[in-house]
């Protein structure tokens, strides 16, 4: 499993590059914004060392491919994979999704619902905008409530208050949830759509 390259850039197109690692050319997908910050044209042989390039990588191995995708940071690698997990996103959209990320840099717009986020990006309309900002804001509510208690007993109704409803719009709206749910961010997803978010 290929984690990190680091090389030289010997041709660069729309979607990807060819990254020369000692001798090896890997071709890595990136998205529009890493596109911008690399050089305009590939580095040519014998050029200082300081033109070399290195990314994070995802590997995306399957029966029929193996692909590449490569962030600039961990940060960009980490919120790709967390949109990779997402039911329906798969690789090529998370890339083109992961130009908003950081994760922690757009939790206010995921957890205010803002569908506009995704405006712009090739194959995501309203319906799977609205899917994702509530598997994301799952993610991002799950390890917050995990390590504090607001003096209720519900994981699921503390997680609701701090996104900033009132514990009685918090209960009234978990009281609406199937009693079979036990899954704590399933509850809180369905407790947002009563509650219009």
């Amino acid at each position: 499993m290929i984690s990190y390259l680091n090389g030289r850039i010997i041709l660069k197109r729309d979607k990807f590059i060819i990254l020369e690692v000692s001798g090896v050319g890997y071709k890595v997908f990136l998205n529009r914004q890493t596109l911008l910050k690399l050089p305009a044209s590939p580095a040519k042989r014998g050029e200082p060392e300081i033109d070399s390039v290195e990314f994070f990588i995802y590997h995306d191995i399957k029966e029929d491919k193996s692909d590449l995708y490569g962030f600039l940071s961990y940060d960009e690698l980490d919120f790709f994979e967390v949109l990779n997990d997402i039911h329906g996103v798969g690789p090529k959209a998370a890339l083109e999704i992961s130009v908003l990320g950081p994760l922690d840099k757009i939790k206010d717009k995921i957890l205010a619902q803002d569908e506009k986020l995704f405006a712009g990006i090739p194959g995501i309309g309203a319906k799977r905008a609205s899917s994702i900002i509530l598997e994301l804001t799952g993610k991002i509510i799950g390890p917050a409530k995990a390590g504090s208690r607001l003096g209720g007993t519900d994981d699921a109704e503390d997680a609701l208050i701090q996104l900033g409803f009132s514990r009685q719009q918090a209960k009234d709206a978990l009281s609406r949830v199937p009693s079979n749910v036990k899954d704590v961010q399933e509850r809180i997803k369905l407790a947002l759509k009563t509650l219009g978010k």
